[in-house]
């Protein structure tokens, strides 16, 4: 049985604080797994990161699907969480439903999807049929459309006490834990202190039960990175120069030997 299921990311809470990230592929999977990863997210990022879009709505089911049964066979102790992609889960509840089974026949352990009150009674239908489901409140990214940008969430009394509705909503419809993302970290904190399930923080201080960091991020294989994420290597620079002097080998006769 894997280290990390469902129970034990529960029991987490005020005990132990988990560093989680996204993973895309079985090679980049097993290494977070043999490194202790809790929780692997096949993330809607894997647009961004992997697929080469510029936000996370182009990410299709079959996209998901096949990210999800390739991370799923390289983790053998991390709860593997696939996130359902935009339109998977809007689309109707029956649907939904149908989604959600998919990636848990793909390998997945539980499935993340975004929205409060309003997901809710998915939320409930999906955890009565047996589906662990890792909920996500704040700032969401399939919603960037409405938001104009990808903008902070929760900055005034209103928006605040909206997200604490949304966080104890989807707690009491069933799911395991919950995400918030770009929140301020006071608000965080007194979600955190409010539900009884782990809070997962993506820019949203350090109060919060555990974290995400993607993976791109993480190892420094991004161009870019959002200001809230911390780079713990620097290996763009590194597989360019790979490539650059594999490259020159090839060029001037040194490879093959």
């Amino acid at each position: 049985m894997k280290k990390w299921n469902v129970a034990a990311i529960r029991a987490a809470k005020g005990k132990e604080k988990l560093g989680c990230c996204t993973a895309y592929d079985a090679c980049f999977a097993a290494i977070a797994d043999e490194a202790g990863v809790p929780i692997l997210l096949v993330g809607d990022s894997l647009g961004n990161n992997v697929l080469g879009y510029a936000t996370t709505l182009p990410v299709e089911m079959a996209d998901t699907l096949a990210a999800t049964a390739a991370v799923a066979r390289a983790a053998k102790n991390a709860l593997v969480v696939a996130d359902m992609p935009f339109g998977s889960y809007q689309c109707g509840d029956d649907e939904a439903m149908a989604n959600a089974v998919a990636c848990l026949k793909a390998g997945a352990d539980a499935v993340k999807l975004e929205g409060g009150e309003a997901f809710a009674p998915l939320v409930r239908r999906m955890t009565d049929a047996g589906i662990p489901v890792l909920a996500h409140v704040g700032m969401m990214p399939q919603s960037v459309n409405i938001y104009g940008g990808f903008r902070r969430q929760g900055k005034t009394r209103e928006a605040a006490d909206r997200v604490m509705r949304d966080a104890l909503a989807v707690e009491k419809a069933g799911a395991f834990a919950v995400t918030l993302e770009c929140i301020p970290s006071e608000l965080a904190a007194q979600v955190t202190a409010s539900v009884s399930i782990p809070t997962i923080g993506v820019g949203a201080g350090p109060v919060c039960d555990a974290q995400w960091l993607v993976m791109h991020d993480l190892l420094g294989l991004n161009e870019r990175s959002p200001s809230f994420t911390r780079q713990y290597a620097n290996l763009r620079g590194a597989v360019r120069d790979a490539f650059a002097a594999y490259v020159a080998d090839v060029r001037d006769g040194v490879f093959p030997a």
